[in-house]
């Protein structure tokens, strides 16, 4: 079994409570200071911006301007090398070819995004995300694998309506470690309106943080949800939408849901 793998009982583990809080510091005394100045500057950030996005954004500023390869989720280099190909590899296998157009949401440093770059043709990749300071490092990033030519669009936004972008013009929209980040209404934004820019036959990948048991958030950062929440919602929006259990066995602890405009191959 992969180290992420999802066992039962952590599936069902409420972060957000009380108890599992005093459990997990005392199995891991090392973490509760950090995980102390994390929290206050939760409480102030949300002070300071109330909503998700301005948050959030300062959020990835704050943690940018440590290690942008952090930012984004990765502790090391090889763990961020690591992540990137396993999103490379996963779309490659599910038939991600250089002349697919794809939109990279929440593109971050371009963990996995030089790689499709790499692989797409010249201007077929779409990145975009909140922060302004993630992207400066991800072209940061384009800069040291020599891509500049294959002239990928990299855009800032303020939200998930996707109203700057045509319609049905992505072969493969892609996101990763986005809503687990994300309340449901951001979700659902996202949702309402991927449809408008797929193309017929193209498809969303998205993870999430899944729980089996009560649906939680841990600060304003970490949103844990049902597999069933994401697909009614998915379903509501006129999407069609699989829950992808080959995901699962990769070693990366999140889920991965992939919906559609067109019925989904079983």
């Amino acid at each position: 079994m992969p180290a992420d793998a999802k066992s039962p009982k952590k599936l069902a583990s409420n972060r957000s409570a009380l108890t599992h809080k005093a459990g997990y510091a005392l199995r891991n005394p090392a973490k509760v200071v950090p995980y102390v100045r994390r929290a206050t500057r939760d409480t102030w950030l949300r002070l300071k911006h109330p909503d998700h996005v301005g948050y959030y954004r300062a959020v990835m500023a704050s943690d940018t301007r440590r290690n942008p390869e952090a930012a984004v989720g990765s502790q090391t280099h090889d763990r961020w090398l690591a992540l990137g190909q396993m999103q490379f590899d996963y779309l490659r296998e599910h038939g991600l070819s250089p002349a697919h157009r794809m939109l990279d949401i929440g593109c971050g440093n371009l963990r996995g995004g030089w790689r499709f770059i790499d692989h797409l043709g010249t201007g077929n990749y779409y990145g975009i995300d909140i922060s302004p300071d993630i992207l400066v490092a991800a072209k940061k990033t384009l800069t040291e694998r020599n891509l500049q030519d294959k002239l990928p669009h990299l855009t800032i936004t303020g939200d998930l309506t996707l109203d700057f972008l045509p319609d049905g013009h992505f072969d493969v929209v892609h996101a990763h470690s986005v809503f687990s980040h994300s309340p449901l209404h951001v979700i659902e934004e996202c949702l309402a309106h991927v449809g408008r820019v797929l193309a017929p036959t193209g498809f969303f990948d998205f993870t999430f943080d899944r729980t089996e048991g009560t649906e939680h958030q841990v600060l304003r950062e970490d949103f844990y949800y049902r597999t069933e929440t994401l697909l009614a919602l998915a379903r509501k929006h006129g999407l069609h939408a699989r829950f992808m259990e080959d995901w699962e066995t990769r070693p990366h602890g999140q889920s991965k849901i992939r919906v559609s405009r067109s019925p989904l191959p079983g």
